[in-house]
């Protein structure tokens, strides 16, 4: 039953995640005119902003993790069973495409369509290197001082990151996959996906083993910290 509850969050979160990446790209696109800088301004406060909210409301009961780099670097740590991975990445994976459909229900959209939108190119995916790594310090740096910081550091680093990277931060495999299935302003080309969830894992666990050296922390630790889980993404990641 606990297990249930964790997944059923786990699903619920990353749903929510991605409909505020993919709906507030929507319409922060429409509204804005042609202005490519105003819609990724409304994009990036959307998803900051619902990043602390659903920390705070699902932390409780999964981990608020929302995001497969960040609960395999969990289980790295020893803060959770290995045996719970599998749940939580399917849960996290189908909460994304369920977002990305929710987003498109509610704009008039296609359920799914395979992005466009292209990002590829050694640059791009050191970006997401750079952001995933910066993502995990931040989860490892407050679970280790401040736990209760946590939602509102992440919230805060997935925002700037949008901003500061080349790829606009998308941190999150789930977040990636869902997002090759939309073809609006925060997709991502299928063919470009793989390279991008490569990158989120190595930085994932290059901060992982830095913090575990940096400022070691026991393994009861990892489960008591509120993570998040993107781009955004967020990690946590969007």
């Amino acid at each position: 039953m606990i297990g249930s509850r964790k997944f059923a969050a786990e699903v619920l979160g990353t749903m929510i995640l991605l409909e505020a990446v993919v709906g507030s790209g929507i319409m922060g696109e429409r509204l804005s005119g042609g202005n490519v800088a105003i819609a990724l301004l409304a994009n990036t406060i959307a998803t900051g902003a619902i990043l602390v909210a659903i920390i705070l409301a699902l932390g409780a009961v999964s981990g608020a993790h929302f995001n497969p780099a960040v609960t395999l670097a969990v289980a790295v740590e020893g803060g959770m069973e290995w045996a719970e991975v599998p749940g939580y990445v399917v849960a996290q994976i189908v909460g994304a495409f369920s977002g990305v459909g929710v987003a498109h229900l509610m704009f008039g959209e296609t359920l799914f369509t395979a992005s466009q939108h292209a990002r590829a190119g050694a640059a791009q995916m050191f970006s997401e290197f750079i952001a995933t790594f910066g993502l995990l310090s931040v989860v490892w740096g407050c679970s280790r001082v401040r736990s209760q910081a946590a939602p509102f550091a992440v919230g805060a680093y997935i925002t700037g990151a949008y901003w500061f990277t080349a790829s606009t931060s998308f941190a999150n495999p789930a977040v990636t996959l869902a997002r090759s299935a939309t073809n609006t302003f925060s997709g991502i080309r299928p063919m470009d996906a793989p390279g991008f969830i490569a990158a989120q894992l190595a930085g994932a666990l290059g901060a992982t083993l830095l913090w575990s050296w940096l400022l070691p922390s026991p393994p009861k630790a990892a489960k008591e910290v509120v993570l998040l889980g993107t781009e955004r993404n967020i990690v946590h990641g969007k």
